[in-house]
């Protein structure tokens, strides 16, 4: 089937479709030998599509951190204007990384946990759009012991502004403490969820992103991942 050639390198993880259009702006994508064009189309089953090693070479300089991010900072890598503007996680990271890396989706300013950093947009894009199913696991404390009914109701789905969660994989700790894992991540979704049973969040911490964990990491830290790590991520999201 024809495809424009960006959506065709993004799909094989070579890099995202914007970065594919400077690519071949500056003719350093081919197909079936000739020099590709903006807008061009090919097949990715019968074409030969190449790219320069300049192009191979980008994909090797992608960065990746994880921090844990503590509660009361918000997800924006935004500069701040003035210092009583609310504390941002650029500001966590080392002077050298600032505006290198991006965080990947958002913690709400109330959550605590795991939040990935990578300039690799072909990753963020598949770990944030909703059709790809990965999942992300959070600790959840209530404000009460949360019943049974009340958590098969989280497990089942259940309608929010008009629209129906997706299943969840829920695991009792406590009478207040539970673990979900979602496939999908709407905004401030558990809280609302927990909100609708009756029961409110006390507190919310994201433990895992796909294959990614780690409870020994520190509020506010952040360090590089592992070779082992950047491959079990990637392959979890096919590339």
């Amino acid at each position: 089937m024809q495809e424009r050639i960006q959506k065709i390198l993004s799909a094989q993880g070579i890099c995202s479709r914007r970065k594919a259009e400077e690519y071949i702006e500056q003719g350093l994508v081919k197909v079936n030998g000739k020099v590709a064009e903006l807008g061009q189309k090919a097949d990715p089953e019968v074409d030969k599509v190449e790219v320069d090693g300049k192009v191979l070479a980008d994909r090797k300089e992608m960065l990746y951190y994880v921090m844990n991010k503590p509660k009361g900072v918000e997800t924006t890598n935004a500069l701040r204007v003035t210092r009583n503007e609310p504390a941002i996680v650029r500001d966590l990271l080392p002077k050298n990384l600032q505006g290198k890396i991006y965080p990947v989706g958002r913690l709400d300013k109330d959550s605590s946990g795991l939040l990935l950093f990578t300039n690799d947009g072909v990753l963020a894009y598949r770990l944030t759009h909703p059709k790809f199913d990965h999942e992300k696991e959070y600790e959840v404390i209530t404000e009460r012991p949360i019943a049974e009914g009340a958590l098969t109701k989280l497990k089942n789905g259940m309608t929010i502004s008009g629209e129906k969660t997706k299943p969840a994989i829920i695991k009792r700790h406590s009478d207040d403490k539970f673990t979900i894992a979602l496939t999908e991540g709407k905004n401030r979704q558990i809280r609302r969820m927990c909100q609708k049973v009756g029961n409110p969040v006390k507190e919310l911490r994201r433990i895992r992103i796909t294959t990614l964990k780690d409870a020994n990491l520190k509020s506010g830290q952040i360090r590089e991942l592992s070779s082992k790590e950047i491959k079990d991520i990637l392959g979890s999201v096919g590339l």
